[in-house]
C-alpha cells in the first residue's frame, strides 16, 4: 500500500477516531433484530437469468477523475439507479476525497424501504473499524467494502465478524494474486477486483481476467472500475465475472438504462 491509498486510510483513522469504542458482536446482533431487514446484496449479485449484474455507485467525484457530479442529489440518483434497473446500488459515504456522507445512504435506503423495488446498498467507504459497520446497518446497508490491501488480517477480521453479527454481507475488494489469497483465507464470498490501482490510479480491465480465474467455486465475482462500454463489460464477463461495479460512466450518462441495458447484453 502505498501514495494516495496510504493517504486515504491514515486520513481515514483519524476521521473515525473520536467515534471509535468496543464495539461487541452480541450488540450488532440485537442491533440487527431490532432494524428493518434490509435486501440481500448477495442475492442481487447472481441473477436469476445468468445475465451479468449491475452495482450502479453514486459518485459526485474521485482522486483520479476529480469532479464527476458535483453537488449531484443522491437520491435522485438512485431513483434513476432504479428506474434503470441496477441491481444493487454502491453508496459512497467518504466526504473528504469522495464527497458522500452516511446521510447519502440513509436516504436512499428509506427512499426504497418507501418505494418498491427494494435495491441492496453498499456501503462504500474505507471501513477500519467495527464501529463504521454498526454506522452501516442503522443507515440501512446491504454489505460493507473491505479493502484487504489496506488492512492487515488482524482489522478484516473484526469487521468480518461485525459484519457477519449484524447481518450485512462484505465485499473483499482485491487488486493482486496475494490479496486474493487472503480474502480467500478470510472466508470471502463476494471478491471484487478493483482494475484501478488505488495507490496510483491506473485502470487495467486486465487485471480482471487474470485474477477471477483464479476464485474458488463458489465466490461471487464482481469486476470494478474501467467499465464504461457494453465491450468493457463482455472482457470481464467472459473472465468469469458475475457482476459489475460502475460508478463514473453511469454517473455522466444521459440515458443511465440504455447503459446498463448494454452491460448485460454480453
Amino acid at each position: 500500500m502505498s501514495d494516495k491509498l496510504t493517504e486515504i486510510m491514515a486520513w481515514k483513522r483519524r476521521e473515525i477516531a473520536p467515534l471509535i469504542r468496543p464495539v461487541d458482536p452480541a450488540e450488532l446482533a440485537d442491533l440487527h433484530a431490532r432494524l428493518p431487514r434490509p435486501p440481500s446484496f448477495a442475492g442481487a449479485l447472481r441473477r436469476t437469468d445468468g445475465r451479468l449484474a449491475v452495482v450502479a455507485e453514486i459518485k459526485r467525484r474521485s482522486p483520479s477523475a476529480g469532479d464527476i457530479k458535483a453537488g449531484a442529489s443522491s437520491l435522485e440518483q438512485a431513483r434513476r439507479y432504479q428506474a434503470a434497473g441496477a441491481d444493487a446500488l454502491s453508496v459512497l459515504t467518504d466526504e473528504k476525497y469522495f464527497g458522500g456522507n452516511l446521510a447519502d445512504l440513509t436516504g436512499v435506503t428509506a427512499h426504497f424501504r418507501s418505494t418498491p423495488p427494494a435495491v441492496p446498498c453498499l456501503r462504500k467507504d474505507f471501513m477500519v473499524h467495527p464501529i463504521q459497520v454498526r454506522q452501516a446497518r442503522e443507515a440501512g446497508a446491504s454489505a460493507i467494502l473491505i479493502i484487504v490491501r489496506a488492512l492487515a488480517d488482524a482489522e478484516i477480521r473484526p469487521l468480518a465478524q461485525a459484519a457477519a453479527a449484524a447481518g450485512l454481507d462484505a465485499l473483499y475488494e482485491i487488486h493482486e494474486e496475494s490479496e486474493l489469497d487472503r480474502a480467500v483465507a478470510h472466508g470471502a464470498k463476494i471478491i471484487g477486483v478493483n482494475n484501478r490501482d488505488l495507490a496510483i490510479f491506473q485502470t487495467d480491465l486486465g487485471l480482471s481476467e487474470r485474477l477471477i480465474p483464479r476464485f474458488p467455486r463458489g465466490v461471487t465475482a464482481v469486476s470494478e472500475s474501467g467499465i464504461a462500454s457494453g465491450a468493457d463489460a463482455a472482457r470481464v464477463r467472459a473472465a468469469g465475472a458475475h457482476a459489475v461495479l460502475v460508478g463514473e460512466s453511469l454517473m455522466r450518462a444521459t440515458d443511465p438504462g440504455a447503459l446498463i441495458a448494454s452491460f448485460r447484453a454480453t
